[in-house]
């Protein structure tokens, strides 16, 4: 498939699916976007930072394959994207982890 602004579009449109209270993982977005390979987790980041501040995507819906928040270039990005999870009913526990089973996006539905 190819990269760029499709890439990155491909990639917004799927994450702006994911409900409220629910998270995916950066591999689950690469697949359904078809961005294939060992990277497609790392192009689904690149494509999330490269939004514009103020936009209506719920980049914050998506987490790393351990349940984890992943770091940001920019301070404080982390602890904005727990704050967003916690107002949708999405918490994690005192090491940061998410429990998936608990509310992983069943993009099947």
């Amino acid at each position: 498939m190819a990269g760029g602004a499709g890439r990155n579009q491909r990639v917004w449109e799927i994450v702006s699916c994911i409900p409220m209270g629910r998270v995916a993982t950066y591999r689950q977005i690469a697949s359904l976007a078809q961005i294939e390979g060992s990277t497609g987790p790392r192009q689904v980041g690149y494509a999330l930072a490269a939004l514009k501040p103020g936009n209506d995507i719920p980049w914050h819906r998506v987490i790393n394959a351990q349940g984890k928040v992943s770091p940001r270039g920019r301070d404080g990005r982390v602890n904005e994207q727990y704050e967003r999870l916690a107002l949708e009913g999405v918490q994690a526990d005192a090491s940061g982890h998410i429990r998936l089973q608990d509310c992983e996006w069943d993009y099947g539905v």
